[in-house]
């Protein structure tokens, strides 16, 4: 007869303790869970508390934590003497860029990495599908912003202008959607006084990012799509440069 030599491994009967925290987290998971899957819909009842202590075999005040970090979570709402019901999560997968989140140097930072992700693409798709009435509003925004610069203005309003007409000649209305969504706080200088911080001046400084959206508008125009997207990426990529090299306060560098 065979002898076994591998002896299975010794059973752990020390009983287990249940830290009422980690209690909480089972539960609170457990529900959410549900939520997410559709197993509960907007406007169902939660289980009672009696049900869920009996389910989850916990005290009452366990119960009432984790139905406060739901309700925490914008997932469910208590109406005293009826119960605690699942609610329609306005935000859940929102996309948001609010004001908070340009709030230091590193954050507009932020941004622009991902501007020129986004931007990069719309240039070359622009430069290809854009029509006469495109490159026409892009030509006046263009003017808008030479005239601000002699005007004494930010040239905000331009600059912005200038950035959705690009993205409305894509022809894809997600490209204009996000850029109305962001609107005017995505240009750096509403954030960061760089007109004042550069080293050429005000007047050097807006004339040199005018003259970049300038190459971009050539290259629309002349449907060269890889010369748009590469004007694109560089004229960003020079904002956030300049961003960069005033908060590490490296000398500047030729952007």
């Amino acid at each position: 007869m065979e002898t076994n030599l591998t002896a299975p491994p010794p059973v752990d009967e020390t009983p287990r303790v249940r830290r009422p925290r980690g209690l909480v987290t089972e539960i609170v998971e457990s529900l959410a869970a549900s939520i997410r899957e559709g197993q509960l819909q907007p406007g169902d009842k939660l289980p009672t508390e009696a049900e869920i202590m009996v389910r989850f075999d916990v005290s009452r005040t366990v119960v009432r934590e984790s139905i406060s970090k739901l309700q925490a979570s914008g997932l469910v709402e208590t109406r005293h003497g009826i119960g605690t019901f699942v609610i329609q999560n306005r935000d859940a997968g929102n996309f948001k860029i609010a004001a908070v989140d340009f709030a230091t140097v590193a954050d507009v930072i932020s941004v622009l990495e991902l501007r020129i992700s986004l931007e990069t693409e719309a240039a070359g798709l622009a430069a290809q599908r854009r029509n006469t009435a495109n490159l026409e509003a892009m030509a006046n925004a263009l003017r808008a912003f030479q005239d601000s610069i002699h005007a004494d203005s930010d040239a905000v309003p331009s600059d912005f202008q200038f950035h959705m007409e690009v993205a409305r000649a894509t022809g894809n209305r997600h490209f204009e959607d996000l850029m109305t969504y962001l609107g005017t706080m995505i240009i750096p200088r509403t954030r960061v006084n760089t007109p004042q911080s550069a080293p050429e001046g005000r007047l050097s400084y807006l004339r040199r990012v005018n003259g970049e959206h300038e190459s971009i508008y050539n290259a629309i125009r002349s449907q060269d799509a890889e010369a748009a997207r590469a004007a694109m990426r560089t004229h960003l990529s020079n904002s956030r440069e300049r961003l960069r090299r005033g908060q590490t306060g490296e000398p500047e560098a030729n952007f």
